[in-house]
């Protein structure tokens, strides 16, 4: 079938709207995330007396699912992503509180939920969720005066850390608070309470480094290396030695076969060895012409929500990434947390094909009018047009 800008349909309209180029590099890195897997997954399910290609199978049946979500995310509206957020993020919080209850204890933390025999990570698919309920409201703070959005901002960002520290996971908490900081700058509001924020975010990791016994012991390695083990890391860092440039080849790696989590939080130390770092820096390059495509797309968007709700998913999706790649070269304390499209994880993998899904969505090039009524405002000005409404 041959897609012409003269059909109406909602496939054509679709993709002579989209960002075709960022589409292209979030393909890129699902397909990648594929073969890296068959790359660093066989030794970890061998250690563990699995079929060597367990991991790698698992991996490839949530590939068509997660190329799915990515295009039917980017074919809603502004209007239906907040409607969708909503839903997502009431129901993300619910199945949150059922981990405390009913989750299976992994490596000391309940983030996970059983559901015949597949696992899920609440709070996974509930982050994008939660970036647009936040651009949502924080665009709220600019046209409506009748509305407590400020105050419902902060309340939403309390649940979900609440719920994310009770679990633990503290790594998803850092990266949801920088977000939600960053969309509070953005937005526009007083500057006094970005500083509140940075002070109450240094008062609760030295809570956490108080009363959390392994992330003080997590921290205490990061200064002090010979304060404890450092294993995983001195691995990541030996596999970087070993790769060089050009890396030692596919299948030609040895860090993977003593490093615990080759096939998760460090793969990308794999792709180190095995492709060198020119590979490493196709991969950075990649994650940052996505999140820099996002941000000049809605440069000069004139609806509030767009403009934070992409900005927003954008940096949830690059400090991800950064995260993981600077625990992966020794530059923060580890913090169990994937790169996205890269890593294996079935909950991280749809979650940002859905944040992806999302920017691509309100990155779309449409008419003044057409967006005005997406946004739910129909032929109004825009500062009429934003009302509090789903």
């Amino acid at each position: 079938m041959r897609l012409t800008r003269s059909d109406r349909s909602l496939l054509s309209d679709w993709w002579f709207t989209v960002d075709r180029a960022m589409l292209f590099a979030v393909l890129l890195l699902l397909i990648g995330g594929l073969v890296l897997s068959l790359a660093a997954s066989p030794s970890v399910a061998t250690r563990l007396g699995l079929d060597p290609f367990h991991f790698f199978k698992r991996h490839a049946l949530l590939i068509a699912p997660a190329f799915l979500v990515i295009v039917g995310a980017s074919l809603l509206s502004a209007r239906m992503i907040r409607r969708a957020s909503l839903a997502i993020f009431a129901v993300g919080l619910v199945l949150m509180v059922a981990t405390l209850f009913f989750g299976e204890e992994i490596k000391g933390a309940t983030r996970w939920l059983q559901f015949g025999g597949v696992s899920l990570q609440p709070s996974e698919i509930t982050k994008p969720a939660f970036v647009v309920m936040c651009a949502w409201l924080f665009s709220e703070t600019q046209t409506r005066d009748d509305v407590p959005s400020l105050p419902l901002a902060v309340a939403v960002y309390v649940a979900f850390v609440s719920l994310l520290v009770l679990q633990p996971d503290f790594g998803q908490a850092f990266l949801v608070t920088l977000v939600w900081g960053g969309l509070f700058f953005l937005a526009g509001l007083p500057l006094i309470w970005v500083g509140i924020l940075g002070i109450g975010l240094l008062m609760g990791g030295m809570a956490a480094y108080l009363t959390v016994p392994h992330v003080a012991a997590r921290i205490d390695r990061f200064i002090n290396p010979a304060a404890g083990d450092t294993y995983q890391t001195d691995r990541a860092i030996e596999a970087f030695k070993n790769g060089g440039w050009f890396g030692t080849g596919p299948g030609e790696g040895t860090v993977k076969l003593v490093l615990p989590d080759s096939h998760a939080d460090f793969i990308f130390a794999v792709v180190a060895e095995e492709f060198g770092l020119v590979a490493c820096l196709a991969i950075v390059a990649l994650f940052g012409f996505i999140v820099m495509r996002a941000m000049m797309r809605v440069r000069a968007e004139s609806d509030v929500f767009i403009r934070l709700g992409a900005i927003g998913l954008a940096m949830l999706f690059g400090l991800q990434a950064i995260i993981n790649m600077a625990v992966n070269v020794g530059l923060l304390p580890a913090k169990g947390m994937t790169l996205p499209f890269i890593s294996y994880g079935g909950s991280s993998l749809l979650s940002m094909a859905l944040t992806m899904g999302f920017v691509l969505s309100l990155t779309r090039r449409r008419p003044t009018a057409a967006r005005l009524h997406e946004s739910g405002g129909g032929a109004a000005p825009p500062s009429v047009s934003r009302g509090l409404k789903a």
